[in-house]
Parts: C-alpha cells; structure tokens; sequence
C-alpha cells in the first residue's frame, strides 16, 4: 500500500472546509487529520497530530495564513504549506512565499488541480503557475545597482534546470526538455537545493530572479504548456 499524505485543513469557512474535506477523505492515499477554522488554532492541531500538507486559508479572522504558516514551519520545517485564496493578489502569492508556502491556489481551482496539489508538494515540488510567479517576481525584481551576484558553485546544467524549475516545468517536463531520466533531473534539483540553501523548488526559484539567473523576461518568453 502507498504512503497515506496526512492533510490539514485551516478555513474559516464550515461548508469550504466540509468539501476540502470530503474531496481528500475520498482519495485513497491521503486522510484528513485536523480541521480548524483560525490560523491562531493550527499550531495546536498540528502539534497533536501532525500533517504532511497543510490547506491554509489566506485570510481567517484572528490570525491570517501567513502568519499562522510563518509560525508553523517554525515548529516543524518538514511541513508543506499550500496557501487558498479567492483573490488573485501578487501581494498575498509574495507574503505566502515569504512565509515558507510550497504552493498557492486559487479556491476557483478545480478538485482535480486541488488534489494534484497536495501530492505535488507532498513530493517536494511547488505549485505556482507561471503566470502568477512572473507577476510575483515583477515585484521582487531587484534594481540593477540592488542586485545580487552570489556564484554557489551551479554546474550549466544545473543552471539551466533551475531556469526550467522557474519557468514552471514538473520534474517529467524538464526530463524530457533534457534528454536525460527521471533519477538525473532528480539528481540535480537536489544538488541545486543544497547548493543554494534551498528548502524547495519554490525557494531556489526566488534565488534565481534574486541573483539574476532568471529574468522575468525569460520566464515570460518560455510559457508551461
């Protein structure tokens, strides 16, 4: 039997978080194993039991999901952190990157997307579509006198593999583009963590628009899909 994906849901909304939690109790490799309704109650929860992923709710009335993110990865940086919103806010993408989120959705994504999600981030990846990275990134884009030069010692192929990690490519996707297997890509995206301090893909995609590896002109100029 697969490893069962433990799930946490953080929504202020009962009928949000009752269809979060029908749609994975469904699935036979994950389980639902807390639910709250405020940030301010997710550490407790996850204390007790802990989760794999965690659905968190951007905006909750005490505490909002960034913080309650912030401070939950404090406790326990294994967790992954897929933040939900209704709004398409580059301002809200940046404060749940910044926080340590793995993936942003909208909550107009569809089951499948939403299902898809979890097992992407359970898998070490990141789920931000192109789109929305190029957005966030604008913001981020440092001026030229502002911007790093950091040399952590990247191979070109590593290079270029973070240039296809930024521009939104699944570990399949970059295989493919590279002619090479699954386990090298697998290979590499490790040594490109490590190397730039990376706790995620999602991490190593802002050290690469920092230090000017990848421009969002680039990311703009090579669209996933």
């Amino acid at each position: 039997m697969s490893e069962i994906i433990r799930v946490g849901l953080a929504d202020d909304q009962p009928l949000v978080r009752a269809g979060f939690g029908m749609l994975v109790g469904s699935q036979d490799d994950m389980e639902v194993v807390w639910e709250v309704s405020d940030g301010d109650e997710v550490a407790a929860a996850a204390a007790a039991r802990p989760a794999d992923v965690v659905l968190m709710d951007v905006q909750m009335p005490r505490m909002d999901g960034i913080a309650a993110a912030r401070a939950l990865l404090v406790s326990d940086e294994s967790v992954r952190i897929i933040m939900l919103t209704t709004f398409d806010d580059a301002e809200f993408v940046r404060g749940a990157i910044e926080a340590g989120a793995s993936g942003f959705l909208l909550k107009d994504a569809t089951p499948d997307e939403l299902l898809h999600a979890v097992r992407t981030v359970y898998e070490g990846d990141a789920v931000l579509a192109p789109k929305v990275t190029a957005q966030v990134m604008k913001m981020w884009r440092p001026k030229a006198s502002e911007s790093e030069s950091v040399d952590v010692g990247l191979t070109p192929r590593e290079s270029e593999i973070l240039k296809h990690i930024a521009r939104g490519l699944t570990n399949e996707e970059i295989a493919a583009a590279e002619f090479v297997s699954m386990a090298t890509v697998k290979t590499h995206v490790r040594h490109i963590l490590m190397k730039t301090g990376s706790r995620d893909r999602v991490q190593a995609v802002l050290f690469a628009f920092r230090t000017g590896l990848v421009t969002v002109g680039e990311l703009l100029r090579h669209p996933q899909g």
